[in-house]
């Protein structure tokens, strides 16, 4: 009996496995980020993002963080439910990004702002000097 249970659990999970995505994953540019004019080394503090979702099919997922040394990339994950369809109506977004300033160097923050028109990435950097 558990090898027929097991037989018919992977037939439906390959059949299923054959269907279209019902969501997609991408990442979505920053329209605006508010930085603090300096960290303080061992504290927390906050920076401000704004984004704008293309239509009401998007929706926050999390912050993309990539860091490497005293530099950080972020953007703004989303999903996208592919199922539906809503009206193009735009919706301005705001998040707050916590940040736990461990480190005496500066932060250099690169900001994702989407593609240029050759399909390269373009981001603003911002520094923010450590006390």
């Amino acid at each position: 009996m558990k090898k027929f249970a097991l037989i018919i659990l992977s037939l439906f999970v390959l059949s299923c496995s054959e269907e279209a995505p019902l969501f997609e994953f991408s990442t979505l540019p920053i329209d605006e980020a508010k930085t603090p004019v300096s960290f303080t080394y061992k504290t927390s503090d906050t920076i401000v993002l704004k984004y704008t979702l293309p239509n009401a099919c998007f929706s926050f997922n999390n912050v993309y963080y990539e860091y490497d040394r005293n530099s950080r990339i972020v953007g703004i994950n989303v999903i996208k439910d592919v199922e539906k369809t809503y009206n193009q109506a735009t919706i301005e977004k705001e998040i707050k990004l916590p940040i736990h300033v461990l480190q005496e160097e500066d932060y250099i923050f690169k900001f994702y702002k989407g593609k240029d028109a050759n399909g390269d990435l373009i981001f603003e950097e911002i520094t923010v000097p450590v006390n």
